[in-house]
């Protein structure tokens, strides 16, 4: 049976991308690393790792090996954190990826309450429209709004997510309300992110448009505030643009038609059997924060 301890210097290892900074922070020297490395590989009787002058990285056998490594020292950490009773009192730091505008509008603000609930844990947000590497990037779970498909990671939803189309009543005094989707082909249309088509569900199913713009921005607060200072139709979520749709600074455009209802805010993390207690709380914290009908809704 391999050494567990082999196991937590092979994930050093990986995590550190070296072997001196694995043994450093292990207590081990460079060679001791060395050593318990190569005990693994020859009890594997494969290669995990390749090794260079300049880098470490793993062999396909290495990877899909680190993955379910992962996996058994987060249910031991798991495991750890039952028998201690650290389940109300989270400790360490959990590392989040969300998008920008969502994570400054929706979750920032709600941070304070859930770390004054578990004073121990430290937050690291890290806000981008990308979609990043959860496991190469060292990240606990990410919070998504996308149509998701299959892959190695597990999602839960945590709510609904409902977009309009929309624009500024001085657009439409100055270029009319269209009065059907073809018609949306002579007015001015603000893509977001290269031109992406916008996926609509509408009386007759589903369909595909794509706009053209003039305006090409990789910014989803770029169109956001181009479409409130009446430059064009945008097709944008409620959570975003909710105030400005009651206070009147926009109005829904085409109402028959939404934003495809696939599209969910998710939490998608690592495929892993046991989740760590400081994921799974933060989860349930935001699944009771914003419900079937979140609060932007209301």
């Amino acid at each position: 049976m391999t050494n567990l301890g082999d196991l937590e210097i092979f994930a050093s290892v990986v995590a550190t991308g070296s072997m001196s900074l694995a043994g450093r922070a292990l207590g081990f020297s460079p060679a001791v690393i060395s050593k318990r490395i190569k005990r693994l590989e020859d009890r594997l009787g494969t290669r995990l790792l390749q090794r260079t002058t300049r880098q470490i990285s793993l062999t396909e056998a290495g990877q899909g090996f680190y993955d379910r490594v992962l996996a058994i020292l987060a249910g031991l950490e798991e495991a750890e954190a039952y028998i201690a009773g650290r389940s109300a009192q989270m400790q360490g730091t959990l590392k989040i990826s969300a998008p920008t505008s969502f994570g400054r509008l929706h979750i920032a603000p709600h941070l304070k309450s859930f770390m004054q609930a578990h004073p121990d844990l430290a937050i690291n947000l890290v806000l981008s429209d990308e979609f990043v590497d959860i496991v190469g990037g060292g990240f606990d779970l990410a919070i998504r709004i996308a149509e998701l498909t299959d892959s190695s990671l597990v999602a839960r939803r945590l709510a609904p997510v409902r977009r309009v189309l929309c624009a500024a009543p001085s657009y439409i005094e100055t270029h009319g309300m269209p009065g059907d989707i073809e018609d949306l082909r002579r007015h001015v249309c603000l893509p977001a992110h290269n031109h992406d088509p916008w996926r609509l569900d509408g009386p007759n199913g589903s369909l595909t448009f794509r706009p053209e713009g003039k305006l090409i921005t990789n910014s989803s607060e770029v169109i956001r505030e181009a479409v409130i200072a009446g430059f064009g139709i945008a097709l944008r979520s409620t959570w975003d643009i909710g105030p400005e749709l009651r206070d009147g600074r926009l109005v829904q455009v085409l109402p028959a038609y939404e934003g495809s209802h696939n599209v969910t805010l998710s939490a998608v993390y690592p495929t892993r059997q046991f989740l760590p207690a400081k994921v799974r709380v933060f989860i349930d914290f935001l699944t009771e924060l914003y419900g079937p009908v979140p609060y932007w809704e209301r």
